[in-house]
């Protein structure tokens, strides 16, 4: 939903029209009513509700309508205020918690927790007590007491985007944790972000009327809505409006916040191209490493353009243990190489490949004697110049590109961020470049297409832009995990015939992880067949139906009907016996 018809919705109209209401009122309420607020005139003190005076006057005969105007700034000012506190301080506190390691971690939602225990009003009149009664010591008392809720509300919509593959291959690229928060995270949290700061501005309203009611917020001779209702609720049985008045103003102003929240709730993708444009602005991204890739060398002619030895990837269980999930397994990939690897779910294809990229992310154990690519040494920390070259060099395809894809970027943002970072282009040559990539990979009009976003592309036209991302530079090596998975058999086939191109067009080695063992023998060079973390057999991918001898690899080929197979009969499955003697035959039980 774009910004038009939100505000042509009914609940966008009820908010514009109080919004602007209420600034004139805050802008203009001050020396328009401010002489009939604040002058006293005791002949006309305690005078009952009139067309001159709407809520009647107070015991000095100051008119209480134009006290109610006036106050108006103070209490909105008052409330954004602390909003803008438990804005700015949960946002801080959450996008900082994600990037933390594991132990400190769990410590800063441990802290968030115990906060969250405790009754918040409760906590604001601890802070109020402390700092004493002023209209500022409330502001900060409420604003910080609303840091916990707002903290933990980052803190969970952050954590599901920070898994997320496009932030994980952003990683690997060179963007630092301030670049994958501005960049990556906060784009796409920021929506339910504003809803929430309307909504909490609404309750952050009505705890400045209660505590100025009580005496713990604006103090004499300034005056806000609580303040007027409790002068006024003293004289409720002789003058109800003069408390019903002041009462009124807060339930209004609450509703306008409540309005301006159903508002930007209705978004549905709109209006996220601004905050991702300004979260990009904040990074720039064509000042980074500078250089890096041009001055490499690469690997020695002769050598794998990436290998992996004795890999082993471990995660911790919740009592404590480990449950280790690749058991030893070694590849290798020579310049231009096909390598399919070849398995059932859990088998350890995705985190092999994972792995050989280096996207495994820090809850992972990750054991290797060797792990290099191009030349680089993945087991030490990466300098500036590896992951700029890995930025250039390395080309993920991941299985499902919806989530793969950044949905609060463009299309054209996502493919222009290489070439801009580490091809050091400039914006037209980006996008003249990302256009070239679309439309090597058969997406038509792709100049307009920049400017969509991923949810406008169907399944097939998003795993081709994916192809396209990781054309964008000037690829060694492709890793393709399961792209053809969730497609239909004519857009897989489109799919392939793109992969193939450009393999062919590059000279790019490829990585194709599959479960589809007959898809994988046609498409590869060679093909690695895993079962339960470890590679159960090496075979030549022309040869796979006479060389293979492992029961686990003769009885996935077994399961592949062709023209002779018997129709009658129902297709083959796997034996138990065989899958479970798989691993059994490889660690020798």
């Amino acid at each position: 939903m774009t910004w038009r018809s939100r505000l042509l919705s009914p609940s966008g109209i009820a908010a514009a029209v109080g919004v602007l209401l209420f600034l004139f009122v805050a802008i203009a309420g001050g020396s328009i009513f401010l002489a009939a607020a604040e002058t006293s005139n005791v002949p006309a003190r305690l005078l009952p509700p009139s067309l001159e005076h709407p809520f009647g006057t107070d015991d000095l005969g100051r008119d209480i309508f134009a006290r109610v105007l006036v106050a108006a700034r103070v209490s909105l000012l008052l409330t954004l205020g602390a909003t803008a506190v438990s804005t700015v301080g949960g946002i801080a506190y959450g996008l900082i918690a994600v990037i933390l390691p594991r132990h400190v971690r769990r410590l800063a939602t441990g802290l968030l927790d115990i906060l969250l225990a405790f009754p918040w009003l409760l906590m604001v009149l601890f802070f109020t007590v402390i700092w004493g009664a002023s209209a500022t010591s409330a502001m900060f008392a409420i604003g910080i007491s609303g840091i916990p809720f707002m903290a933990r509300l980052v803190y969970n919509l952050a954590s599901s985007v920070s898994g997320r593959d496009y932030v994980r291959a952003a990683r690997v690229v060179g963007v630092g944790p301030f670049g994958i928060l501005v960049r990556h995270i906060l784009p796409n949290i920021a929506n339910p972000l504003f809803v929430n700061a309307a909504a909490t501005a609404s309750v952050t309203l009505l705890s400045f009327a209660g505590l100025s009611f009580l005496g713990l917020g604006v103090q004499a001779p300034e005056y806000d809505w609580g303040r007027l209702l409790q002068d006024g609720i003293t004289r409720i049985y002789v003058n109800p409006l003069a408390a019903i008045g002041p009462g009124i103003a807060v339930v209004l102003a609450g509703l306008v916040f409540t309005f301006v929240s159903e508002a930007l709730a209705d978004t549905r993708g709109g209006g996220r191209g601004a905050v991702a444009r300004r979260a990009l602005g904040a990074v720039s991204p064509t000042r980074r490493a500078r250089g890096a890739v041009a001055s490499r060398t690469g690997a020695a002619p002769g050598e794998p353009i990436a290998e992996i030895a004795d890999l082993r990837v471990a995660f911790a269980t919740a009592d404590g243990g480990e449950v280790e999930r690749v058991r030893g397994v070694s590849v290798r990939i020579q310049p231009g190489e096909v390598v399919g690897i070849v398995g059932e779910s859990g088998s350890g294809k995705s985190l092999t490949a994972m792995a050989l990229a280096g996207l495994l992310g820090p809850d992972a154990r990750i054991d290797t004697s060797t792990h290099r690519f191009d030349g680089i040494d993945m087991t030490r920390p990466l300098t500036a110049a590896d992951r700029s070259t890995l930025g250039v060099e390395l080309g993920m395809v991941f299985q499902d590109p919806l989530t793969s894809l950044n949905p609060a970027l463009t299309i054209g943002r996502q493919l222009t961020e290489v070439p801009e970072v580490h091809l050091k282009m400039s914006r037209g040559e980006a996008r003249a470049h990302a256009t070239a990539a679309l439309e090597a990979v058969g997406i038509a009009d792709a100049a307009r297409r920049l400017g969509q976003y991923p949810h406008q592309f169907s399944g097939g036209m998003r795993q081709r832009a994916m192809i396209g991302q990781a054309l964008t530079g000037r690829p060694k090596l492709i890793i393709a995990d399961e792209p053809t998975t969730a497609l239909d058999v004519t857009v897989q086939r489109q799919v392939m015939g793109v992969l193939r191109r450009a393999q062919r067009d590059t000279g790019a080695a490829i990585v194709f992880i599959s479960h589809d063992i007959a898809l994988v023998s046609a498409f590869c060079d060679r093909v690695l067949v895993m079962k339960d973390g470890v590679v159960v057999e090496e075979l030549d991918a022309e040869r796979i139906r006479e060389d293979a001898t492992h029961p686990y690899s003769r009885a996935l080929l077994a399961c592949l009907p062709d023209m002779t197979s018997d129709r009658t009969r129902p297709l083959p499955v796997i034996p138990p016996e065989v899958a479970a003697s798989a691993l059994a035959e490889e660690v020798g039980v």
